[in-house]
């Protein structure tokens, strides 16, 4: 069974507000269920974040420690952030999409992958943790930024 779960939430913010925040690797444990640490272990060919970057990433995930590296794919600030793991317990595609709405921004994370190893035996379960975090994801990402402005 594959993991394909999408979560989106309009947050009363510009696009490149949102995105400047929810695309900068160094956020990424203040509003990211379960990631204790992320760090840029690669960076992009041109210096810096951007499309062939590397981070890695420590998170808890049902009371298991995972850590894993993403690399960006597609970095299209303010509007696609994208990535796939490279190192890990599973097969991951992560992504993040911010629209212009009239109420601010529509915020979208999409995370597809295939359970590896323990995990497969818990898919549908796996799926169900993943939506709900995403969920939260937003909802702290949102929460965050508002306290700022």
């Amino acid at each position: 069974m594959t993991i394909d779960v999408t979560a989106e939430r309009v947050i009363p913010l510009p696009p490149e507000r949102v995105a400047a925040y929810a695309m900068d690797w160094r956020h990424d444990a203040d509003w990211t269920q379960g990631i204790r640490t992320a760090e840029l272990t690669g960076e992009a060919p041109e210096g810096g974040f951007g499309r062939g970057a590397e981070v890695t990433r420590t998170a808890y995930f049902l009371g298991r420690r995972i850590d894993y590296v993403l690399r960006v794919a597609s970095y299209e600030p303010p509007w696609l952030l994208d990535m796939i793991s490279v190192a890990g317990p599973m097969p991951m595609h992560v992504t993040y999409t911010f629209e212009s709405h009239p109420l601010g921004t529509r915020a979208r994370i999409r995370v597809r992958g295939g359970p590896g190893g323990l995990y497969r035996l818990a898919a549908p379960l796996l799926a169900r943790q993943v939506r709900g975090n995403l969920v939260k994801d937003l909802r702290d990402l949102q929460a965050r930024l508002v306290e700022q402005e």
